[in-house]
Parts: structure tokens; C-alpha cells; sequence
């Protein structure tokens, strides 16, 4: 993630600048040296990093549906292995781990009725294979 701008955690101030006098000896004036430490603005940094992060927290609809729609094809990615596996007489156990990594998600709320029912559909599917292996 890149933050573009100022975060206003650090306060510029003006450079100070040596006076020399006529001998070319340094000197400080006196407005220089009695100066204290600028106030730092400590509450207004940590209230816009809380509202950055709130910012990042807020979740859109959009990025909800195209998590699930993702975890939905990996799934049936996995059940088309699973039945190619089948087939061939090569189904091991790694392909039961792949199951169990693939039921976990598709239950959650992508936001869309539709696209929950076809999830939970996939979902029960993944579970059924999963207890013929002998798994859960």
C-alpha cells in the first residue's frame, strides 16, 4: 500500500542559519539559542492513522463477490481433479487436503443471494467427497 501526500507527523520548521561576524568566528544569536522544542501534534498523527485504517477495514461489495467467486472456481477446480483422479486410479492424500482447504470459505457472505446459493451447492459437494474419503 503507498500513501501519497504528508502524514503531518513532522513539522517543518526553517532551517537556522550561522551568522558570521567580521572576524569569521561563528556565532549564535540570541533568539536561536533560547529557542525550544517545536509542540508535536501527537493526537492529530494518531487519528489519521486510525481513520486510515478504518479506510482499509470498510470492505466493498465488489471485492466480497470476486473473493467468493475465486474460492468457488478453485473449488471446482479441485473437484475436477478429484474426478480425473478418479478415473485414473490416482487420487492420494494430498488431493483430500486440497478438498479440506477448498471447503473452507465458501460459506462466508459474498453478498449476492444468487451467488451464495451456487456456493453453498459447491460447498455441499466438497463435503460429500470429503466423507467418502472418511474425512470430518
Amino acid at each position: 500500500m503507498r500513501i501519497y501526500g504528508s502524514n503531518k507527523t513532522a513539522l517543518a520548521t526553517a532551517p537556522t542559519t550561522a551568522r558570521r561576524g567580521a572576524s569569521g568566528s561563528f556565532s549564535v544569536g540570541e533568539q536561536e539559542a533560547t529557542r525550544g522544542p517545536a509542540a508535536t501534534s501527537g493526537l492529530r498523527a494518531i487519528s489519521s492513522v486510525d481513520v486510515l485504517l478504518a479506510l482499509q477495514g470498510i470492505e466493498d461489495a465488489t471485492e466480497r463477490r470476486k473473493r467468493a467467486m475465486v474460492r468457488g472456481r478453485n473449488a471446482l477446480d479441485v473437484l475436477d481433479a478429484l474426478k480425473l483422479g478418479m478415473l485414473d486410479g490416482s487420487i492420494d492424500q494430498s488431493m483430500i487436503g486440497r478438498l479440506k482447504v477448498a471447503a473452507d470459505g465458501l460459506n462466508e457472505d459474498s453478498g449476492d443471494p444468487g451467488l451464495n446459493t451456487v456456493l453453498g451447492e459447491i460447498e455441499l459437494r466438497v463435503e460429500v467427497e470429503l466423507a467418502k474419503a472418511g474425512v470430518r
